[in-house]
């Protein structure tokens, strides 16, 4: 039976009428259920076959002629510390729901998307990305969408697999373009031998992240209408469109799958990649372009802001310390990237601080009013913007961009931290995008890794924590030399780093072990008596190291303790080190010593993986 109740041709083989059944799915209770449209029961037949069972619900209310289809995506791929970055979780589906018209389906009107996960609706602002992404989806495809146009493509398909001669290898097929295979960590295709290929746990993300690739981009309007087209094979791009061969809810579906792991390549406004210098980070966040920072301030997107200062007020006062140092250096026409991009309170159509218009002397007097709040922990968020306000009408809206343009996860650790680097303030921090962290594991898997040091002057963290940790060799960006040729300068041994980390505001010479020693002993017999929570806004004297995990790949060269590293993918920070008024860490750590890789794994165990 078609879609408006006529007889198909009477004669039909077996096999003709097993891809019948799997077309028009639950066939039977369309006779009963006069008002819910065959294709739709079609479409949400072929979400089951495909994925499982309860990867789809559905909600019909029938006196006003509408459905809520739930589509459930597993993001089980994505790695513990990228889920905690993102606030997302990992555990938990994300709900895709989409209103249509229970009796016309897709020739009614255009569905209504919400995003959202059940547990974490009031902090999920990953969904609202998602759902501006999805939406636009939906309504490119629904220019050349109605259910006549699926059900002939569908049918032009069935053809073919009649003359191929078997409908096995139609339902074959389905395991071929599933996006989320069914196995013990993607729920989805039957095949054992997929499965074995994909059991174990560091091959997730690589999966997820190559998954776009048997996907191919045609025109949709050719495509749909049966007319031949050209197949563009667009290897890798997460906004192919799928195919629309197994329905739209399949189609919507595989679309989201490919974009998630993506959507920090991407601007949350435009949704254009970044146009950031160097790679993408591991936050997703607002581009540079003037009309995107516009639309993000009038969003009010911005408003994450306040949970940041109330729950992390020490990483924000290092935020804010980091800026200064690079406003405040005599090279902040090179280092001070990105220039912020906020728009004037007074005036919503006009930027107060503009990358092409760069005005260092009024960012430091706004930053100079950000600083002068001492306590950010003191009274509620509203009282320390109504200070800001006071002071400067822009130090409110440059905080806010300090803020929400730091691209890295940096969160303070418990007292469950690394004793041996002497140090309250010690970060979790990372700032791989998945793409970068599945090559890193890949590289890892591969070679084996280890730990080591990377020190740079606290004036440069302003731009690592935006733009990532890179290869500044022969750059404008390089500031101690490349004597032993381009790459990332790491070392197993602390007094080295923390040579290259200045050792002070404007000091570029690299001290010595022997004078790193002496000042350990005298600086760290000294009381600290000074509040925590104001400590980095009032310091004039901050050191800061970083701990690395390094690829142990033949690229890695060795020259005594300097160790260089000419493959960015290969190097990732892991956690973060900030030293005050001169103080230091010991400087006889080495990496490579048993008793300090087994501190390091335990917290890294302790810290990162269980989140």
């Amino acid at each position: 039976m078609d879609i408006k109740g006529h007889n198909w041709a009477e004669e039909e083989s077996d096999g003709e009428n097993e891809c019948g059944e799997f077309l028009y799915g639950v066939q039977g209770t369309c006779c009963v259920d006069l008002y819910r449209h065959p294709q739709l029961d079609a479409d949400i037949e072929a979400v089951k076959e495909i994925y499982s069972e309860s990867a789809v619900s559905v909600r019909e209310y029938g006196t006003i002629d509408d459905a809520d289809i739930d589509l459930h995506i597993n993001i089980g791929f994505l790695d513990e510390e990228v889920a905690t970055a993102w606030k997302v979780i990992r555990t938990e589906p994300i709900v895709l729901r989409l209103r249509f018209s229970l009796s016309q389906y897709l020739d009614g009107p255009e569905p209504t998307i919400d995003v959202f996960q059940p547990s974490n609706r009031d902090d999920f602002g990953l969904g609202i990305q998602l759902k501006k992404i999805l939406s636009l989806f939906s309504s490119h495809q629904w220019r050349y969408l109605s259910n006549e146009v699926l059900r002939s493509q569908q049918e032009r398909r069935l053809r073919w697999l009649r003359v191929s001669g078997s409908i096995k290898r139609f339902r074959a097929g389905l395991s071929i373009f599933s996006p989320v295979p069914k196995s013990p960590s993607f729920p989805g295709v039957q095949d054992s031998a997929v499965r074995s290929g994909l059991a174990g746990a560091d091959l997730r993300v690589p999966r997820i992240m190559n998954r776009s690739v048997s996907c191919t981009l045609r025109n949709p309007k050719l495509e749909l209408y049966g007319s031949h087209t050209t197949t563009t094979q667009v290897s890798g791009h997460c906004k192919t469109v799928p195919t629309l061969e197994y329905g739209f809810l399949v189609q919507i579906m595989k679309y989201a799958e490919q974009r998630l792991p993506t959507l920090n390549e991407y601007c949350v406004v435009c949704d254009e990649q970044h146009v950031f210098q160097n790679a993408s980070m591991l936050k997703p966040a607002v581009c540079t372009r003037e009309l995107c920072v516009f639309s993000f301030y009038t969003l009010g997107v911005m408003s994450g802001a306040a949970e940041e200062v109330a729950t992390g007020a020490e990483v924000v006062g290092l935020l804010v310390a980091m800026c200064r140092a690079a406003l405040e250096s005599p090279r902040k026409s090179i280092i001070f990237e990105p220039y912020p991009s906020v728009v004037d309170p007074n005036d919503p159509k006009t930027l107060a601080f503009n990358p092409k218009k760069k005005n260092y002397e009024r960012l430091q007097k706004a930053l100079d009013s950000v600083m002068s709040i001492r306590e950010m922990t003191q009274g509620s968020y509203l009282e320390i913007k109504k200070q800001m306000d006071r002071l400067d009408p822009l130090a409110h809206p440059l905080l806010q961009w300090i803020i929400s343009s730091n691209r890295s996860h940096i969160v303070k650790l418990p007292l469950s931290r690394l004793k041996f680097m002497h140090t309250s303030h010690q970060f979790l921090l990372l700032s791989s995008p998945p793409a970068k962290e599945a090559r890193f594991r890949t590289a890892k898997k591969l070679y084996g890794s280890t730990f080591a040091f990377h020190g740079s002057h606290i004036e440069n963290w302003h731009s690592i924590l935006r733009n990532g940790l890179v290869n500044a060799s022969y750059t404008k960006l390089q500031l101690h030399g490349a004597a032993y040729g381009k790459g990332i300068y790491l070392s197993p041994i602390s007094s080295i780093s923390f040579g290259y980390s200045g050792m002070g505001k404007g000091q570029h010479r690299m001290p010595s072990k022997d004078e790193l020693v002496q000042r350990y002993n005298r600086m760290n017999t000294i009381p600290q008596t000074r509040c925590l929570q104001s400590r980095f806004l009032q310091s004039r004297n901050l050191n800061c190291i970083a701990l690395c995990e390094v690829i142990t790949s033949k690229d890695l060269q060795k020259h005594g303790n300097i160790w260089v590293c000419p493959v960015s993918d290969h190097v990732c920070t892991r956690f973060f080190f900030v030293y005050e008024d001169g103080q230091v860490g010991d400087a006889n750590i080495n990496t490579q010593d048993p008793k300090i890789q087994k501190e390091i794994m335990r917290v890294i165990g302790t810290q990162v993986y269980s989140g």
